[in-house]
């Protein structure tokens, strides 16, 4: 068995590989040299020779199991699966006559006219009439197979609809139809994810090659770690090899799609809970970071040389720290959800230049290191996008410079920033460069948290920032709540948390420490700003209102829901709002 699986996965990388590159069905080794020792990088070997000697040892293991094998795992799945149904035929007709809507609604459906409308619409799509003879042969395969597993999912035909959206999106790249024909185990996988989340079926719909994902579920339901992450970044980063861009991007971006759906597999599950959801998508945001962090540099300093200084009159290398803000600084990554980052460096004193042939001064040098870096996060490829990358937290924001130095940074947090700036301070941390970058950011950010500020002042800044996101951003439907925007919803917490930071670090630096809120609602209680239950009572109500928030994304349903939702939750934090906001005494 482990043989065959070996053999499998290395002929379908190989098969994908091929097809990839040439854009058209092909099972034809290339031979030409360069796309020979192409394929043979991609495939983790040293050279052509060494490919070509482990594909024969997995073939001849294939032919040695076939002899041994008289019905194919796939001929006794499509007799069973069937249950004596005709399900094939449903496909042939597609018309809601009596006996289709009868097979139908025998296999499960409750509404077998949507079941055949989606039919319907796959058989008039444009997808189908392009598939050639091949494919449409794979496809008149797939489909029994695909009714019978879609027939057992709890909402059989809103599970249809999103795979047949997903057909079309794969049908004219028959391999994608042949894996799913031949492996049980994937086709299974895919309809358990279609049938949880709609954001799930539109992900594998953009990101076919993701599919090869579904043959393994015990890997498929156990996000990686970040030392693992990190080895196996290292590896699509060494396939693809140093010298095409365009190819270690289009890494980076498999990489992260890979990963996102292995934590999204296991979140729809109950593999993982929300908070473990977040530190893993928060970990390969990370871990990609500081990869292209060190790319660019290679890049920047392969043109320019390294960046140098002079400190009183010693020599020192500066370097570049990035600095996250928002849902990332917070540890709280979402699906989709954007990067708010900061560029700051620590050149210095005298002789602020290069030292390479092509020399520039070091302002210039970390300016287009942040560009490089951007550019690799928000590229457009084939292969999607990694992240979309938000600058404008920066000082003075779209006005203000890409990177910063330390000390410029430093004198505008001190003299020139507003509160609420200073409130964005509070969900902030270095995640990548240099560990004294961190140091010394930590070491600011402590000292900015930590000021001594007028409470009467401050909670009327932030009251009047609330009240005008509300009014910006919040629900204007009667007999609905914002999850996110409405009173008592998640930014009321985040703005209760960031008021008692600035409020009441001077006197409590432990409030400072951390940058994510349920540390900091568990430092206002060990500071005594709140009671043990009110504390308890705002870590659970963010965390539920979070879940739900969560779950509506998984299901793309916005951030509405009816009013009566989630009552106790936001009764809780109105409660707590009132008692730091809007009392006098607080």
């Amino acid at each position: 068995v482990d043989a065959l699986q070996q053999a499998y996965f290395f002929l379908r990388r190989t098969e994908n590989r091929l097809q990839a590159w040439s854009d058209q069905q092909t099972h034809n080794l290339p031979l030409e040299k360069p796309a020979k020792l192409r394929l043979a990088y991609s495939m983790g070997c040293s050279d052509w020779p060494v490919f070509v000697n482990e594909l024969l040892a997995h073939v001849a293991n294939v032919k040695e199991q076939f002899q041994l094998v008289f019905a194919t795992e796939q001929t006794e799945h499509a007799q069973s699966g069937s249950s004596g149904v005709d399900l094939g035929s449903l496909w042939d007709d597609a018309k809601p006559d009596e006996d289709s809507l009868a097979q139908l609604r025998e296999q499960g459906f409750a509404a077998p006219e949507q079941a055949l409308r989606s039919l319907q619409r796959l058989h008039d799509s444009f997808s189908y009439r392009a598939l050639s003879q091949q494919g449409r042969a794979r496809l008149h395969q797939l489909l029994p197979l695909l009714l019978h597993a879609v027939s057992q999912a709890e909402q059989p035909e809103t599970t249809l609809d999103r795979l047949v959206h997903l057909l079309e999106a794969i049908a004219r790249r028959s391999v994608y139809l042949a894996l799913l024909v031949e492996s049980p185990v994937a086709l299974n996988q895919l309809v358990k994810l279609c049938a949880a989340s709609p954001l799930l079926a539109d992900y594998l719909s953009h990101y076919p090659l993701l599919l090869d994902e579904l043959l393994n579920p015990a890997t498929l339901y156990q996000p990686l770690g970040r030392s693992r992450l990190e080895q196996e970044l290292e590896r699509e980063l060494n396939r693809a090899g140093s010298n095409d861009e365009e190819r270690r991007v289009d890494a980076l971006r498999h990489f992260k799609q890979t990963n996102e759906l292995r934590v999204a597999a296991a979140d729809i599950t109950g593999v993982i809970n929300l908070m473990e959801v977040s530190d893993h998508l928060t970990e390969i945001a990370e871990v990609i970071l500081g990869r292209v962090l060190a790319l660019a540099w290679s890049e920047l300093i392969a043109r320019f040389g390294r960046p140098r200084c002079l400190i009183e009159g010693q020599p020192y290398e500066p370097a570049l720290a990035i600095i996250a803000y928002g849902k990332l600084g917070g540890i709280e990554l979402g699906y989709g959800s954007d990067l708010d980052l900061v560029f700051l460096h620590d050149s210095s004193g005298e002789q602020q230049y290069t030292d390479g042939a092509k020399q520039i001064d070091n302002a210039s040098f970390f300016a287009k290191l942040a560009q490089r870096i951007i550019h690799w996060l928000s590229a457009h490829t084939t292969a999607g996008v990694l992240y979309e990358v938000d600058t404008r937290l920066r000082p003075s924001g779209r006005s203000g410079l890409l990177v910063s130095s330390f000390s410029a940074f430093a004198e505008y947090q001190r003299n020139q920033a507003w509160t609420w700036e200073h409130q964005a301070l509070v969900r902030t941390r270095v995640i990548a460069g240099p560990n004294r970058l961190s140091q010394r950011f930590q070491a600011l950010r402590q000292e900015i948290l930590c000021q001594p500020r007028e409470r009467t002042k401050l909670r009327q800044e932030v009251k009047e920032m609330r009240e005008r996101m509300r009014l910006e951003l919040g629900n204007r439907k009667p007999g609905m709540f914002h999850v996110k925007q409405d009173r008592g919803g998640i930014a009321d917490v985040e703005f209760i948390v960031q008021y008692a930071v600035l409020a009441y670090a001077h006197d409590e630096p432990l409030l400072a420490r951390h940058s994510d809120n349920i540390r900091q609602i568990s430092a206002l209680e060990v500071g005594e700003i709140l009671t043990s239950f009110e504390a308890s009572q705002l870590r659970d109500s963010y965390r539920n209102l979070r879940r739900r928030a969560h779950q509506l994304r998984l299901q793309e349903q916005g951030n509405l829901v009816v009013d009566s939702d989630l009552s106790e939750e936001r009764e809780s934090v109105i409660r707590i709002w009132q008692k730091l906001l809007e009392t006098d005494s607080a």
